[in-house]
């Protein structure tokens, strides 16, 4: 398993870090078979596997019932974990006691944590031991007052989002997420930071690239954003597959005799 000072070393060697997110045991599974850097347990999984219309109805309880799932789905890879909404907004005592109960009951490696509101609550969980991710642009959590569309569109946007990068590197953060921003921006804070950056629908020039196991997979998504490139069709394969066994079983072909228990158990 990579640790967390190993980030730096690939980002100055330019070696890429890859990161899907994963959301149960299975999930996990396949990706630590496909070799994944990192494993991102988001809180995309309030719409991904819970079919809610948000990421804001997740839960402290959602996030550490999935989370543990894709440790024991991974138990060799390094694994982020989203703190849900709500969880470390109001009270700076209560966020970083979340922090705490979030990387303890997982067995993550690393926190995310969304914006630039959350600098010392960044400070004082790194000063505890807990790794801390940041992500900025695009922030899901805060889509009621950004909407979904790119992010640090003007100048003057985009100086502040090299700011807030530079100051949640300051806070101590292992590495940040930049997401629906400008590729001419996200290069330019890849290459004023030290720590890695993730791209999600950021271009090129990161660091890393994060993107939704659903969507590599089309597993489940109906419609794809811009910067998603599927890999694969579970969608087709998937509903070819359960429809192949639904007509096998009312044409009696489903079970056969290699999938039938024989023995005698009545006298004739």
């Amino acid at each position: 398993m990579k640790a967390t000072s190993d980030w730096k070393q690939m980002k100055r060697e330019g070696d890429r870090i890859t990161m899907v997110t994963a959301y149960d045991y299975p999930s996990a599974r396949q990706s630590e078979a496909a070799g994944l850097d990192t494993l991102l347990v988001g809180d995309s999984l309030g719409m991904t596997v819970l079919g809610y219309d948000s990421t804001v109805q997740v839960t402290m309880d959602d996030m550490i019932h999935h989370a543990k799932a894709v440790r024991r789905g991974a138990p060799d890879t390094y694994i982020v974990v989203d703190m849900p909404f709500g969880s470390y907004h109001a009270n700076e005592d209560d966020a970083v006691g979340n922090v705490l109960k979030l990387y303890q009951q997982t067995g993550a490696n690393a926190i995310k944590l969304e914006g630039v509101g959350c600098l010392d609550i960044i400070r004082r969980t790194v000063a505890a031991g807990v790794p801390i991710v940041g992500h900025l642009g695009l922030t899901p959590q805060s889509v009621g007052v950004t909407g979904f569309r790119m992010q640090a569109g003007t100048h003057d946007a985009a100086m502040q989002l090299i700011e807030d990068a530079k100051a949640v590197e300051a806070a101590g953060a292992c590495m940040v997420v930049l997401e629906a921003i400008p590729s001419d921006l996200a290069g330019k804070i890849t290459s004023t930071l030290s720590i890695p950056t993730i791209g999600i629908g950021a271009g090129v020039d990161v660091d890393g690239q994060v993107l939704v196991y659903h969507d590599v997979l089309q597993y489940g998504t109906d419609r794809l954003p811009k910067f998603v490139k599927p890999y694969a069709d579970f969608n087709t394969a998937g509903v070819e597959g359960l429809r192949a066994y639904a007509e096998a079983v009312k044409a009696a072909r489903f079970p056969d005799e290699d999938t039938t228990y024989k023995r005698k158990v009545f006298e004739e």
